[in-house]
């Protein structure tokens, strides 16, 4: 019998059978225990009375250590307009390590009903759109956009991801009709609290689930991909022809990444992010952004 892992502790776990969407808790044979279990793992066992043998563990496409999630189709990264401040740095790390675990990301853009200034949030529509990633403004709180997000879930296992007090658990209490324990954003610090302590994954309709996760004050590209390779994960970066097949972007002539930041074809910002993630400055970058 096959079932998906939907919830995992480090003592407990329970997984769901998708026919009839029945929940079960776990029993692990000792290979199972040894190799690890996470959520979103497909498993293969057994009935024991009223629990669930796990015998097997099917193959993973992905597995993301933090949270520690398997088999993820697809990431919702919401990131705020303001409390906090929108991160682009922060995002432009998500976008490339999830790139690189292959999974699809959808960004959103979250408490747009606190915006003042609307032309701050299109330039930043504009410029990953254009990069060509999908990106939605949102508001949990006036429920504006919600209907939107079902449509990024349908028949995936995905998660909301971002930093602490975003509104994820908003998001999540919304989309779902339950309520989600939330943190709240501390004045003082522009942060928020993680209140998250368990994965579980959310059955949102036959066949999709979606996670919450921790939140993330900092993430580096670099730490999951090697530096040399990062490049390969800014998707509009692809567009452009370098001189050297194994071109990072920096120093090396001939670069067509560069030529695209001069033509206008790749965003400043974006391209700010690289060089930052690489560790390197290139001082022509301010007066081409500068114009």
């Amino acid at each position: 019998m096959r079932a998906l892992v939907t919830y995992r502790s480090a003592n407990n776990s329970k997984v769901t059978i998708p026919e009839s969407g029945q929940v079960y808790n776990t029993i692990l044979r000792s290979k199972v225990k040894r190799d690890g279990l996470f959520a979103g793992d497909w498993v293969e066992g057994e009935l024991n009375q009223d629990k669930f043998v796990v015998e097997r563990v099917e193959e993973r496409k992905n597995l993301l250590k933090r949270p520690p999630v398997a088999n993820v189709d697809n990431a919702l990264i919401v990131m705020a307009a303001k409390s906090p401040d929108f991160d682009n740095y922060l995002l432009d790390n998500f976008l490339a390590v999830y790139a690189y675990f292959g999974i699809e990301p959808v960004i959103l853009i979250n408490k747009i009903d606190l915006l003042q200034d609307p032309k701050e949030l299109q330039k930043w529509i504009d410029l990953y759109t254009r990069a060509g990633y999908k990106i939605d403004a949102i508001s949990a709180h006036q429920d504006e956009g919600i209907e939107r997000i079902k449509g990024y879930i349908q028949g995936q296992i995905s998660i909301l991801a971002g930093p602490s007090g975003v509104g994820k658990s908003s998001i999540l209490s919304k989309l779902l009709g339950i309520e989600i324990k939330t943190g709240h954003v501390s004045q003082k610090l522009g942060r928020g609290r993680h209140t998250t302590t368990a994965v579980t994954l959310y059955p949102f309709n036959p066949g999709s689930f979606v996670a919450d996760t921790p939140g993330f004050s900092k993430v580096e590209a670099t730490y999951f991909i090697p530096a040399r390779e990062v490049g390969r994960y800014f998707r509009e970066f692809a567009n452009f022809t370098c001189k050297y097949p194994d071109c990072t972007h920096t120093n090396e002539p001939g670069c067509g990444v560069k030529e695209g930041v001069r033509a206008g074809a790749i965003g400043c910002e974006r391209f700010k992010s690289y060089l930052k993630i690489m560790g390197y400055y290139w001082e022509e970058l301010e007066r081409i952004c500068s114009k």
